[in-house]
């Protein structure tokens, strides 16, 4: 079994347990871990846990690496400065030229910053010792959508003008004017609150339900192998599972970091260029 791998069994054991008690399903304790610390801000209280020291640690780290990528640029690329150029292209030609369209260059480096801020927290789900995605709990997400709702907005209003932005969503062009009592609630349901909360939603669910996945079949394994008797034979099928689907939640990271962004480049095109 790989480094990893091990790492996640011993983890995610401590989540659940085995042995004469029975198999213990995995729930959600691992999503409100204890309270580490805590602080107040103008009234308003914060509370540090093992996945805000998570996202810290996954947020110094990608920055540190991107600023070595960008440190002493060559013509000639090194590998580390290959890899960041070719990150950034994904973004800035796949999302911000081809999806937000010809204005959307001066978008690029957010939508970088997006991209690989949101990546380097989905990996959290499997590195070991973390073994836990902070986009896994619905708080991080949901700010990652405002604030990227809060942009959508704004770039709307400056592009086409508050009048004719809220209009266009407000009073579709080419709709019959007693058909606005239905249309206009529904626009206004989807442009401010479906936007913002699908978006949040998505990502949210994914890495949640990959962390789950992963949980089970570790958890499984632990204590097939405790337990002896025939479950000993199923026990190495379970770590095989645990395995392949680390796998698979390595698609789904850069997968949902990839789709958030593009999502994202969808909602910009449309601030730039009235929609309808």
């Amino acid at each position: 079994m790989t480094p990893s791998a091990l790492a996640l069994v011993d983890v995610l054991a401590a989540e659940g347990g085995g042995g004469d008690s029975g198999f213990q399903a995995p729930g959600l304790g691992e999503f409100y871990p204890e309270v580490i610390g805590s602080f107040s801000v103008l009234g308003v209280s914060f509370e540090i846990t093992r996945i805000t020291i998570i996202l810290w640690i996954a947020t110094l780290a990608i920055s540190a690496l991107l600023l070595a990528m960008a440190r002493n640029p060559k013509i000639v690329p090194g590998r580390l400065q290959f890899l960041g150029e070719s990150g950034y292209s994904l973004v800035r030609d796949g999302i911000a030229r081809d999806v937000v369209g010809p204005k959307g260059l001066p978008f690029a480096p957010f939508l970088v910053a997006l991209f690989f801020f949101i990546l380097a927290n989905n990996l959290m789900s499997i590195i070991p010792f973390a073994q836990i995605s902070p986009m896994s709990k619905f708080a991080f997400p949901l700010l990652l959508a405002m604030i990227c709702w809060v942009i959508y907005i704004v770039v709307g209003i400056r592009n086409q003008g508050a009048g004719k932005y809220f209009k266009d969503i407000l009073f579709l062009p080419g709709v019959p004017k007693p058909m606005y009592v239905l249309v206009t609630p529904i626009e206004i349901l989807q442009n401010f609150i479906v936007r913002p909360f699908t978006l949040a939603v998505r990502l949210f669910a994914n890495m949640f339900a990959g962390h789950m996945l992963l949980v089970v079949f570790s958890l499984g394994a632990v204590y097939l192998f405790q337990v002896g008797n025939y479950s000993v034979i199923f026990g190495p099928v379970s770590v095989l599972m645990a395995i392949v689907m680390t796998f698979f939640e390595l698609l789904v990271i850069f997968l949902q970091a990839y789709v958030f962004t593009v999502l994202m480049g969808t909602y910009l095109n449309g601030s730039i260029e009235a929609e309808h």
